[in-house]
């Protein structure tokens, strides 16, 4: 070999040493919390105005309480949901539970609460994502049919999905309440394949939509209320065609599912209105929530387009954590594996210096003026993990963190120090 070809080779060992000793530093940094100084919080003023889950008051003009969570594949966050929920129940009157889940899978939950045959476990898998199939979920359905075993009549809770992504249920009881009302559904059923458990592969998503547009135009000239929740039925399944045409746009997709989200809360709203409630509960990732984030010039999420309706009558609860380790899907095979992350939250960070393991700060009790009020309104770091995991989290932990003023998004957060992932349960709906 020529002295040259000598030099190239030494430089080119260099170079990819350097790369992969860049790649494991990285790593590394990102293990153990990532790049960037967390903004310290001073822990006294903190601890100040820290409080428990149980200290979370809701003004008397709310209609809705929103409730996120940071990440779907945590234990803590889904715990949350009862714990909080719970308290609206008992102090504050609220009878709904609204969950990030389609309508018809958290029918069946409904159904379960109300005295229906099965078990919590079976019923929580009916909803249909495995973030749901948990020990916690199953646990809150449990707390929701033991109170409704003593409720006073017209006091019972209800469970709803505002979602729309799958659609077995949905159709399931469409076909069921056609029946009852004595709708015709030979080209309903014709619309479903039974060897398969799923739609037809045969008949066009075109087809598909006159088909159930017929039914619910048949259901709406009956002229019963009682056939609203049957309406709603097909409401879904059109909405969920209408989903899946976007679905390769990811931007689209997510404007037209937080646009039909929001419309699916109102529906809700207005159940509850009739049964006599005038608050509703909900509950979903962060992104939903949140009272300010949008798509650009393309459209706002859920949370934002129910706080431009109602302003101070939208009560947002969001959540973050200082250390979680998540369960997440990892590609096509959806085999879930956990993931460490850091969220370089200084509120997080402040919770956890003071030995809270979950706290709850109230952004309303926080003076004007204080320094601890300029924090939460300035921008900062808080976590954001999806339903999906990808190698980049590992070395840009920025791909997991949203920079965002607290006090803009939310009301008050919840704050988690080290977070659990959730085991995903094997029972299937029977």
């Amino acid at each position: 070999m020529t002295n040259k070809g000598s030099k190239k080779h030494a430089l080119r060992w260099i170079l990819l040493t350097l790369f992969f000793g860049g790649i494991i530093v990285l790593c590394f940094y990102a293990y153990f919390g990532g790049f960037g100084k967390v903004k310290p919080i001073d822990t006294k003023e903190f601890a100040m105005y820290a409080g428990g889950v149980s200290d979370i008051t809701i003004p008397d003009s709310v209609r809705i309480i929103g409730l996120g969570e940071a990440t779907h594949g945590n234990a803590e966050f889904q715990q949350l949901k009862l714990d909080v929920f719970k308290l609206m129940v008992e102090k504050y009157g609220v009878r709904a539970f609204a969950l990030e889940g389609d309508y018809g899978g958290c029918e069946a939950v409904n159904r379960y609460i109300h005295g229906g045959p099965g078990t919590a476990q079976e019923a929580a898998a009916a909803i249909g994502f495995p973030i749901y199939r948990t020990k916690e979920m199953a646990q809150l359905i449990d707390w929701m049919r033991n109170y409704n075993a003593t409720a006073k009549e017209g006091e019972d809770l209800r469970f709803y999905g505002f979602d729309m992504q799958l659609y077995e249920n949905s159709y399931k009881y469409l076909l069921e309440a056609a029946k009852t009302f004595a709708i015709p559904t030979v080209e309903l059923e014709k619309l479903w394949d039974k060897s398969e458990g799923k739609y037809s592969a045969s008949i066009t998503v075109d087809q598909k939509a006159k088909v159930i547009e017929k039914v619910k135009q048949d259901l709406l000239q009956l002229n019963d209320s009682t056939a609203a929740q049957a309406v709603h039925f097909a409401d879904m399944l059109l909405q969920n065609i209408a989903v899946g045409k976007v679905i390769d746009n990811m931007l689209n997709g997510n404007v037209l599912r937080d646009s039909l989200m929001f419309v699916n809360t109102h529906w809700i709203m207005g159940q509850e209105e009739a049964r006599g409630n005038k608050c509703v509960f909900i509950s979903g990732h962060n992104g939903h929530i949140q009272r300010v984030h949008d798509y650009g010039k393309d459209g706002k999420a859920m949370g934002a387009l129910l706080s431009d309706e109602l302003g101070e009558a939208y009560f947002a609860i969001g959540t973050d954590f200082y250390k979680a380790k998540v369960s997440l899907p990892k590609g096509k095979s959806g085999k879930r594996s956990n993931h460490t992350f850091f969220s370089k939250d200084p509120l997080s960070n402040a919770a956890k210096q003071c030995g809270y393991k979950i706290c709850w700060l109230d952004f309303s009790r926080i003076p004007d003026g204080s320094t601890l009020k300029h924090q939460i309104t300035d921008y900062t770091w808080m976590g954001d993990v999806g339903e999906g995991y990808s190698p980049l989290m590992a070395v840009l932990p920025q791909s997991y963190r949203d920079r965002v003023s607290p006090t803009l998004l939310y009301d008050g957060v919840i704050l988690v120090a080290e977070a659990h992932p959730i085991v995903v349960l094997q029972t299937t709906e029977p």
